[in-house]
């Protein structure tokens, strides 16, 4: 895995290395190395190596990755998304390439098999000619944030008794976090946390500005308690215009917390929508505060979606279910 230090597929990845050695498979991460994710990997008794994984004129990193591979004795090698897979090596192994989204699958024509996170992504694949047979979806799993304790919300800014909305992820402008801001003007009293940063910080503060809405709208930059967060708030919103999963809405059903979302590619295969969440449009502001004002409003309902939600978790998304999944999987490709 050769992505960046934060990222959904990135710390899913480590989930997934990390599960998969707890369940018995041995397993060697093979990294770009970063202080953190080595710590991390590390801590779970794993010995990971760095490797470069750099551009194109970058020649060394497939030779070492095979050698590599070979002192392993693997069976089964995965590449995690595009950059892995350019580097990865043909050998003794089954070469398998993981994608999180609709990547250019010129990076992946050395795979044997190819694996989709959404049933979605498995349709575009075989679309652009890849064999049938060669294509898997095999879903990702979140944390249990069943026991979590709420965070504080006067610590968040929110005050007694106020309708807390909640948003994660990188302050970017595909997140969509300018349509929830409109949408937050139009509601009352509610307040919306947004945590993550990014880019678009500055200009998403001069638009809370502009809307007169710094007393109810608070940008709390990166937090490591994503489940607290979820566990204190009354509905999580995911507002992307591009989203091919959204780690996020799982997130969401685990920790029991109702869900509206902009009917991006992987929150509208995600969520049945008025059953285990709501959707609205893409980008049409008054349509999502209208969708977040319809759960505010009627506890009874919100209650039977965070239900339904979790519901969801505990049977498509929970880690043992999908380790024992993946587990499957690598039985039946192995050499």
């Amino acid at each position: 895995m050769a992505g960046a230090a934060q990222g959904g597929a990135e710390l899913f990845f480590e989930r997934m290395t990390i599960a998969l050695a707890q369940s018995g498979e041995a397993v060697l991460p093979v990294i770009r190395p970063d202080p953190d994710r080595v710590a991390r990997l590390r801590a779970a008794r794993l010995s990971p190596v760095g490797l470069r994984f750099g551009g194109l004129l970058d020649v060394l990193t497939r030779p070492r990755a095979a050698r590599v591979l070979r002192e392993f004795r693997a069976d089964v090698a995965i590449a995690w998304m595009s950059r892995a897979a350019y580097h990865a090596p043909r050998g003794d192994w089954a070469l398998i390439g993981r994608l999180g989204g609709y990547y250019d699958l010129k990076y992946f024509r050395r795979c044997d098999h190819l694996v989709g996170n959404t049933r979605d992504i498995v349709r575009w694949v075989g679309a652009q000619g890849w064999p049938r047979g060669r294509v898997h979806y095999l879903p990702n799993f979140v944390v249990d944030f069943a026991g979590v304790m709420p965070a504080n919300r006067g610590g968040l800014g929110v005050p007694e008794g106020a309708a807390l909305i909640l948003a994660l992820g990188r302050l970017h402008a595909v997140k969509g976090f300018d349509t929830l801001i409109r949408a937050m003007a139009r509601l009352t009293d509610a307040h919306l946390v947004i945590a993550g940063e990014g880019p678009e910080r500055a200009a998403l503060e001069s638009l809370i500005a502009s809307l007169g809405l710094r007393d109810r709208v608070h940008l709390a930059g990166w937090r490591s308690d994503i489940g607290a967060l979820l566990k204190a708030a009354d509905i999580f919103v995911s507002s992307s215009r591009h989203e091919p999963l959204g780690n996020m809405v799982l997130e969401a059903f685990s920790a029991s917390v109702p869900v509206v979302a902009a009917a991006a590619e992987g929150p509208r295969e995600i969520i049945r929508d008025g059953v285990d969440g709501v959707l609205a449009p893409i980008g049409d502001d008054a349509a999502l505060a209208a969708a977040m004002a319809g759960v505010l409003g009627d506890r009874g309902r919100a209650a039977v979606l965070a239900q339904a939600g979790r519901a969801r978790f505990e049977i498509e998304f929970d880690q043992a279910v999908v380790v024992a999944a993946w587990r499957d999987f690598l039985r039946t490709v192995k050499r």
